[in-house]
Parts: structure tokens; sequence; C-alpha cells
């Protein structure tokens, strides 16, 4: 077996979006790492979302770690005593104010498993219509915008999205959806 043993842990940071935990492991050859740093977030789930006129809904949000706007799916964190399903549902509702009828899980994957303790959860939604308005948080500002498949299939071949998991998403979705050839 692979598994570390953890002997000691200490919080350095411990702030709303940024949790940082030292640990000191004991490999299973013996070998002991003295410090190894890991990043604790909330789990998060992320949302390819097709509407009810076979349209992909994309979001554009100015993201200040690569100091950028990047294009994106929706997506967002999943709140304590949350099922990732209804998280997903909810914040389709509010980035984008499409509720949808159909809602598969596409994929559960670790964003960075080096490094971070989270999972992200991915679903396909489908049959997406409009009945609200964007309900964002304070620190949101979104744009949504509608593509179709083959508009989709060129955004990635041009390399347009910011976000490995977001990517990673969408492949999985156009492989489900039979788009990907």
């Amino acid at each position: 077996m692979l598994r570390w043993k953890t002997l000691s842990s200490e919080y350095l940071v411990r702030a709303p979006w940024a949790v940082l935990r030292r640990d000191k492991c004991r490999m299973p050859n013996g070998h002991v790492v003295p410090e190894y740093y890991v990043l604790e977030y909330p789990n998060w789930v992320n949302m390819v979302a097709l509407t009810a006129d076979n349209r992909f809904i994309l979001v554009r949000q100015y993201r200040h770690g690569v100091k950028q706007e990047v294009l994106e799916i929706p997506g967002g964190v999943i709140d304590p005593g949350e099922a990732a399903a209804a998280a997903a549902a909810r914040e389709l509702l509010e980035e984008t104010g499409y509720r949808f009828n159909t809602m598969e899980e596409l994929s559960v994957l670790f964003p960075n498993p080096a490094t971070a303790n989270n999972i992200t959860t991915t679903y396909l939604l489908t049959g997406g219509v409009k009945v609200q308005e964007q309900e964002l948080d304070e620190q949101e500002e979104i744009e949504v915008i509608l593509v179709t498949p083959a508009e989709l299939k060129q955004l990635l071949l041009d390399n347009q999205f910011g976000q490995a998991l977001h990517t990673a998403a969408l492949f999985y979705a156009l492989v489900k959806l039979g788009l990907l050839k």
C-alpha cells in the first residue's frame, strides 16, 4: 500500500476561501516528509448545461487569480449539508436563471490531488428554460453566453476555456451526447 501516515498537522491559514495545513508524514518506506502543504477547499460542482433549444450555457467572468476574464461553464461551491445535485441546480439557477428537467452525473474529479483535498462533481443538464433573472453574489459579475454545439466544439479547438476541469467536463459531455467524433 502506498498510503502515507500523517504524524502531525498544523493549520497555518484559516480564512473563508483559503485554508492551508502543514502535515508531517511517514511514507511506507519509512522516509519522513517533514513539511507537506495541503490546501483545504470545499467540494464544488460544475455543470454542462444544454437549453431546450440545444444551446450550451457558458459564462464569462473575471478571475482575479489570473487577472483575466475567463470563459467557463457554470459552477460553484457545495454548501455544508447540501447534496451535490442540489448545489448544481441551485448554482445554475442563481448564475444563469435557467432551470432544467434532466440531470446526470458526468464525473467526479480531484482538482489537484497533490496539494488540495476537495472533489468536483460535474453534471450534464438538459432541457433548460430561463425562468428568472440572475441572482448573483456580491462578488460575482457573470455574463451568460449561449452557443451551439458546433460553436462549442470550435471554442474547445481554439483553446478558449481557461479552466482545466471545465475543459474536461465539456469533453465528457460531448462524448456522452454523441457529439464528438
